[in-house]
């Protein structure tokens, strides 16, 4: 069964999608663009400032279920110029700074309301209680 998950600390969807959607332990975060949550409007045109507020976003979708940034397995990163992407990148990795979650980057020719740069997240929860799992070899 899904769960639509929404908070009013991250920009309201400006289509016909929800901001995640759990389905048991997986959360599938909605790609962000960098809208302040409030205005509805860019933050700005600095590329840094707009990979922080998409971040910070992802940020608040994960706490509506008790998440945090080092639940995420997977990012995607949208960027309108890839010529951005040394920037982007400095803002990301002080975001995840510990086990970074597995990432693939792509440069696309327009994002919503011409942002810089679009990410969406994929996340689980820690059923266990620990964060250390270790899988073990299964191929008898």
């Amino acid at each position: 069964m899904k769960k639509i998950i929404s908070t009013p600390e991250a920009p309201a969807a400006i289509g016909p999608y929800s901001q995640a959607v759990r389905v048991g332990s997986l959360m599938f975060c909605a790609g962000q663009v960098p809208l302040d949550p409030k205005s509805g409007q860019i933050v700005s045109e600095d590329i840094a400032e707009q990979t922080r507020r998409v971040l910070d976003s992802i940020t608040a979708i994960l706490k509506a279920e008790q998440l945090t940034l080092a639940s995420v397995v997977k990012t995607t990163v949208f960027l309108a110029d890839f010529g951005d992407f040394q920037k982007m990148n400095e803002v990301y990795a002080t975001y995840f700074k510990d086990q970074p979650p597995a990432r693939s980057t792509v440069g696309v020719s327009t994002l919503p309301k011409n942002a810089r740069v679009e990410i969406e997240a994929i996340a689980i929860a820690d059923q266990s209680g620990s964060g250390d799992k270790t899988v073990g070899d299964t191929s008898g």
